[in-house]
């Protein structure tokens, strides 16, 4: 398949070229990263990792998203509280001087990259570094408390445990075309307020999530266990929602599973 990127020129500059190469050409890396780190890769235009600091010698891409998403949860998450997954495309002739590094299982996979030759990688990137997953600590107890008392009514247990737990998906890809953001209460809260009347029209709902545009993930608390609805940001009432999961803990289940879509069917 040949797909036409935008290629870095040679010299590690921020000038562009436009190329057609063949996607079988390159090779898909991944790379859990931190706040700092990202902050610097979007002010490079999506277009460079930053050099290594004195004490980082090696930069590690690694060769999957499970091995990623597992740093980023388990290492990322409880030190700066978020993580994210990022994903890139490298020229795959390039990538051919260095050796796989399997660090553990099967899965665990990676690169070695020396920091002085960082720059160089950058040379042979194609293609934007993309946010694929965004990870998050564990949310504080007042949140619910003050959902509780503006609703009137409690979030389920199991969407409480979920957004408590030591690290829980925040935003990004589940697959290549569904992405989902979800809400902690206080942001739910904020969305409320904003639909003004509109949130009148649907009793007992609970805006947990949706697709960053126009679609919402919503919880209809009226019943026990709540049915996890899609609601589009113009919906008049409760007849025009579409039923996602039967509950919240089918919607997390399938999150993590990696198998979320949205239904659009009525």
């Amino acid at each position: 398949m040949l797909r036409t990127w935008l290629v870095p020129a040679t010299g590690g500059n921020h000038d562009c070229e436009e190329q057609t190469i063949d996607k079988a050409d390159t090779i898909t890396l991944w790379r859990p990263t931190g706040q700092a780190e990202l902050d610097l890769v979007e002010a490079s235009g999506w277009r460079e990792w930053p050099p290594r600091l004195p004490d980082q010698p090696i930069f590690y891409p690694v060769l999957n998203r499970w091995y990623a998403t597992k740093i980023a949860r388990e290492w990322n998450v409880p030190a700066d509280g978020v993580g994210y997954v990022t994903r890139f495309e490298v020229q795959r002739e390039y990538m051919d001087r260095y050796e796989v590094h399997q660090v553990g299982g099967r899965d665990v996979l990676e690169y070695w990259i020396p920091a002085e030759e960082l720059a160089d990688l950058n040379a042979h990137l194609v293609g934007a570094i993309t946010e694929e997953a965004d990870y998050r600590g564990p949310v504080g107890d007042q949140e619910f408390t003050d959902a509780h008392h503006t609703l009137g009514r409690t979030l389920p247990a199991a969407w409480r445990t979920y957004l408590q737990g030591a690290s829980w998906f925040r935003r990004g890809w589940i697959t290549g075309e569904a992405y989902v953001w979800l809400n902690t209460p206080r942001e739910m809260l904020e969305l409320h307020h904003a639909w003004h009347e509109s949130t009148d029209l649907h009793p007992g709902i609970a805006i947990i999530g949706g697709d960053g545009s126009r679609e919402q993930l919503v919880l209809d608390l009226r019943s026990d266990p709540a049915p996890v609805l899609l609601v589009d940001i113009t919906s008049s009432g409760w007849d025009n929602a579409i039923r996602q999961a039967d509950d919240v803990d089918e919607l997390i289940d399938r999150i993590e599973a990696g198998t979320f879509d949205y239904d659009f069917d009525d």
